[in-house]
């Protein structure tokens, strides 16, 4: 195995287990205090767990079979968007608003894991095409959408409303349905590049 091979799979191994590990954290305050927001991301975190062990499995395949993997993971990256409407729904109909103090620190927390796992990935992303711009772009989304939740903890903390959280959680679901769509991209151009399957 050449060297870059060698680091993508350090790399995706040490995400892998990271966004695991959080996904069990953030499920549990998201389900305790009922937050859409944080619903949506640990989701993501379990997506994302499955987007990197994913490319460690695709390492060392064709440009064909990457790019057919690359397109899979554009619909995996669907998944936290469709979790994130059934928890909005739900919160729709809920009175009160999340705890804001267990909602700023849980996305403070996820803040941290996202943007080491963001640092780690972006060192490797241009090593195997979709399969790593998929995990690159799915750690760098949820660093940025950690940022809108600590956001909507210290304004719900302000307001005492739903609002902000469950404007956060819908802003996910957009975010990742333009990740879905670089991926696919990003998958279709490695197809192209790689000419016709013999």
């Amino acid at each position: 195995m050449n060297e870059s091979a060698d680091r993508l799979r350090r790399a995706a191994r040490f995400v892998a287990l990271a966004n695991f590990a959080y996904f069990g954290v953030e499920f549990a305050v998201a389900t305790t205090i009922g937050s859409v927001s944080l619903f949506a991301d640990s989701v993501d975190f379990l997506e994302d767990t499955a987007i990197n062990v994913l490319v460690l499995v695709g390492l060392g395949w064709s440009a064909v079979a990457r790019s057919r993997l690359g397109t899979v993971l554009a619909g995996v990256l669907l998944v936290p968007g469709i979790a994130t409407l059934w928890s909005a729904w739900n919160a729709w109909h809920a009175t009160g608003a999340p705890a804001p103090v267990p909602l700023t620190l849980t996305g403070l927390g996820a803040l941290t894991v996202n943007a080491t796992c963001a640092f780690v990935l972006a060192r490797v992303r241009h090593v195997e095409g979709s399969l790593v711009k998929a995990a690159y772009l799915s750690a760098r989304n949820d660093t940025i959408a950690n940022v809108a939740i600590i956001v909507a903890g210290a304004l719900t903390a302000l307001t005492a409303s739903r609002w902000p959280d469950l404007v956060v959680g819908l802003g996910i679901l957009l975010m990742n349905l333009d990740a879905a769509r670089e991926v696919f991209e990003a998958a279709r151009a490695e197809r192209d590049v790689a000419g016709p399957v013999p």
